[in-house]
């Protein structure tokens, strides 16, 4: 439910409020993909929201800025067994030390 109200207002914030900004994002994703993202595959949504808090507050002119893909803690893949229908894949999950990089696979059907 929760998920629900925050990736609608995220993506009325993206449509409609973005333009009266002037795409001063000082990284790729932008700060509202990137929240957008980590309330999508975070499994703990105040996780997901500090980390898009922090990210807000480092976006501006004392940081440089750049790729930041959001990080989550991931314990588990599930395998994709053989014969089986491939699951349309969102994101693609790169595995870190301490966690993994969430980044969006473009070429997914039907997401936004």
């Amino acid at each position: 439910m929760i998920r629900e109200v925050l990736s609608g207002s995220l993506k009325f914030y993206q449509k409609y409020l973005t333009l009266l900004g002037f795409g001063s994002c000082r990284y790729y994703p932008t700060c509202s993909e990137y929240a957008k993202w980590q309330i999508q595959t975070n499994p703990n949504i105040f996780k997901a929201l500090f980390s898009s808090t922090l990210r807000i507050l480092r976006c501006n002119q004392l940081f440089d800025g750049g790729i930041d893909y959001p990080k989550i803690s991931c314990n588990h893949f599930t395998a994709i067994q053989k014969g089986k229908k491939l699951p349309n894949i969102t994101f693609w999950y790169v595995p870190e030390s301490n966690g993994c990089r969430v980044i969006k696979n473009i070429f997914s059907k039907g997401q936004s």
